[in-house]
């Protein structure tokens, strides 16, 4: 399916799920002809600095009609055990963002994502929440507008939540995972026990085992 820039359309993408701190965060960003000059200098998500993320993220939320769906990390760890599937975990999130945006009757012509696995299981999902549009899963989706302001919304939205996840728990959480990640985890366990984790970890990565071992 072939579209251009005027085409109304619905960019949908995540943030986190690469994280080991924090949430995952699915955004879905509605883009008609109508909002492109407002929406100048929006790129992919990864190429924008933090701080310039939010800003960004600001004005998108202006200027189009979009969803934020937050999974923070305690139900985002009861959702893992039950699904035991991260691609599943996202087919469900991509297709709830693309459903809310539908429920407005904007009048889009086709939905886009990431291609993170097979798409048909995200055409499954809508089809199951009877959203009839056409769905293009590509790689390097950001490269189209919508997708690339879905990712800076889900972006901004990640990092405001966890920041806001650390100051609450009273331990700094930074980005990724690696050393710093481990040396906060650490802390985290050593100061408040490990029954602290789940409150803002990803207890599926392989950094849990490496922190608590077994």
């Amino acid at each position: 399916m072939t579209w251009s820039e005027n085409t109304p359309r619905i960019g949908v993408d995540e943030s986190g799920k690469g994280d080991y701190f924090g949430p995952l965060v699915i955004a879905a960003c509605f883009v008609g002809p109508e909002h492109l000059a407002a929406l100048e200098g929006v790129r992919d998500s990864k190429t924008v600095t933090d701080l310039n993320a939010g800003k960004l993220a600001a004005n998108i939320r202006a200027a189009c009609p979009h969803t934020i769906i937050t999974v923070l990390p305690p139900k985002y760890n009861e959702l893992y055990e039950k699904i035991r599937n991260l691609n599943r975990l996202l087919e469900w999130g991509h297709a709830h963002a693309i459903a809310d945006l539908l429920a407005k009757d904007l009048g889009p012509e086709l939905a886009i994502s990431d291609q993170f696995a097979n798409p048909a299981g995200l055409r499954k999902r809508l089809a199951q929440k009877a959203c009839e549009i056409p769905l293009v899963s590509v790689p390097r989706a950001e490269s189209d507008l919508a997708v690339a302001a879905a990712s800076i919304l889900a972006r901004a939205e990640f990092l405001r939540r966890l920041k806001q996840l650390g100051e609450e728990i009273g331990v700094s959480l930074p980005k990724g995972a690696g050393p710093p990640v481990d040396a906060a985890a650490r802390q985290l366990v050593r100061e408040q026990g490990r029954e602290a984790l789940p409150k803002v970890a990803k207890m599926h990565f392989k950094t849990t085992q490496k922190i608590l071992g077994g």
